[in-house]
């Protein structure tokens, strides 16, 4: 039994990936290097590098794009009409073709906290870069003719520091939501 449990463990140790000789090449090219004390022990703590105090440029708020008044007058948009987009495209949000990248959910939050999210969100999803986002309002109660969100959001859409932003927006695909959702396409960042 005892020569049983010795071969076992000789299978265990040994890779499949050693050629025999392996091992004994290994520890002859070893032999002369020595372990380094740790340092943790001795007391020598290496230092991080000294961070350098870097703080953001102040910018000049009244040129800030997003409180900066545009040049062109901009025109309210209605949910699926665009002045700025051309119909394939303004066709393809329409029907859902354009797969939302980022997404918002606006459910039980407050007005104002709806519209702060709605505002930061927008910002963000266009500076990195998202062209198509979805924005759930949710539906509201069907007695009340509908939820106060879905009602105000077109609205905030056209607000003027969101709809500089915005290209179009549409009622959403059942599938991402139905009439409780809008997508929402938005500018390329400049």
């Amino acid at each position: 039994m005892k020569n049983r449990n010795r071969k076992d463990r000789n299978r265990k140790t040994q890779s499949p990936l050693l050629k025999p000789g392996d091992e004994e090449l290994f520890l002859s090219a070893m032999e002369d290097v020595k372990r380094q004390s740790d340092p943790r022990k001795q007391g020598h703590y290496s230092q991080p590098p000294a961070s350098k105090n870097i703080l953001p440029r102040k910018i000049d708020v009244s040129k800030s794009p997003t409180l900066m008044r545009p040049q062109k007058k901009i025109t309210p948009l209605a949910a699926g009409r665009s002045i700025d987009l051309d119909r394939r495209t303004l066709e393809r949000l329409r029907r859902g073709h354009l797969r939302p990248e980022a997404r918002l959910d606006l459910h039980g939050m407050t007005q104002d906290q709806a519209y702060s999210s709605l505002m930061s969100f927008i910002e963000a999803s266009q500076a990195c870069g998202k062209r198509c986002v979805i924005v759930i309002t949710g539906r509201g109660r069907t007695m009340d003719g509908g939820g106060i969100l879905r009602k105000k959001t077109p609205g905030w859409l056209n607000s003027p520091t969101i709809r500089s932003r915005v290209l179009a927006f549409a009622t959403a695909k059942p599938r991402d939501g139905g009439v409780g959702a809008l997508y929402v396409l938005l500018r390329r960042a400049r």
